[in-house]
């Protein structure tokens, strides 16, 4: 057995959509990055990279290349998944939380699992993705950005 953990956390900034493990909520802003800036999907990405023993995100998919411009995260979830599958490994289980002060999660959350199992070829129950706030502190207290936070066991 093998345990990754990530993290992952972008600005919040005006005329972007927000995408949060596949999903696009409405709201008023979303999270700007080279990429879709799923942060979600991101740390889910770092942990299943870390607990296989491979280099990270940032040197996978770099924001000076043009082919991940606004890529979809969860294209790219499948390409880091067939990685961890080439080193012998499969999910025994994800748990992710997302920081955020707003919008609400919880009408997504269940399609946020839903996306990250499917992509990572397990079943929706060795994932779970829950969300909070900060109660106003910090960068997502303030609503400046969102962070997430993800670990996973690799079997």
């Amino acid at each position: 057995m093998r345990i990754g953990h990530g993290y992952d956390a972008h600005r919040l900034v005006e005329g972007r959509r927000l995408v949060l493990g596949g999903v696009t909520i409405p709201f008023e802003k979303g999270l700007l990055g080279h990429s879709d800036a799923d942060v979600l999907v991101h740390a889910v990405m770092d942990a299943l990279l870390g607990a296989a023993g491979l280099p990270d995100i940032g040197a996978l998919f770099p924001d000076t290349d043009p082919e991940y411009k606004d890529a979809d995260s969860i294209e790219l979830l499948k390409k880091v998944f067939i990685k961890v599958k080439s080193k012998g490994l499969m999910v025994g289980n994800i748990d992710a939380t997302i920081i955020a002060q707003a919008p609400k999660m919880k009408p997504y959350l269940e399609k946020m699992r839903e996306n990250i199992a499917s992509a990572c070829e397990t079943a929706a129950e060795n994932v779970n993705v829950k969300a909070t706030t900060e109660e106003g502190m910090g960068f997502t207290g303030a609503s400046e950005g969102i962070a997430a936070h993800a670990v996973c066991l690799l079997v």
